[in-house]
């Protein structure tokens, strides 16, 4: 059994419906977190549509919220999660602006990690960038459409 993630009448994304229940469970996570709607739209009949406008805006905001961030766990529970919804932007045609993401954020830290041997300091752009890239890149291999 597996679900449909659409734009339209394209398939972006057609996950096994443990994959999927998973994944729209984290989006509800992350929309809370982000405060802004995702352009998900709920699974009925075992199909969703995308909006794309929304889910640009919602990613764009998921890329600026992990860039601002320098938590060893908090980056370890939202990689895998930006990483699908990077795969589903980019296959829905979704620009993400890599320049500006990478660059030093314009909005303060959030969600720096502190510990005995200080505060870490998030990675430089062109880094940070390049590791989401790659790890979208690995799930792109493995998302079936």
């Amino acid at each position: 059994m597996s679900q449909y993630f659409d734009l339209g009448d394209e398939t972006l994304w057609n996950p096994s419906n443990g994959a999927s229940r998973l994944f729209q469970r984290q989006v509800a996570v992350f929309e809370d977190e982000l405060e802004l709607p995702s352009g998900i739209g709920p699974m009925e009949n075992d199909e969703c549509q995308i909006d794309p406008d929304a889910f640009a805006s919602f990613v764009n905001a998921l890329v600026a919220k992990h860039r601002r961030s320098s938590h060893a766990i908090w980056l370890a529970l939202s990689d895998g999660f930006t990483a699908t919804a990077l795969v589903l932007a980019e296959r829905a045609g979704i620009t993400v602006d890599w320049v500006r993401q990478g660059a030093t954020p314009e909005a303060p830290f959030e969600d720096v990690q502190a510990s005995a041997t200080g505060m870490s300091a998030p990675a430089q752009g062109e880094a940070w960038a390049a590791d989401l890239r790659a790890k979208a890149r690995e799930l792109d291999r493995r998302m079936a459409r």
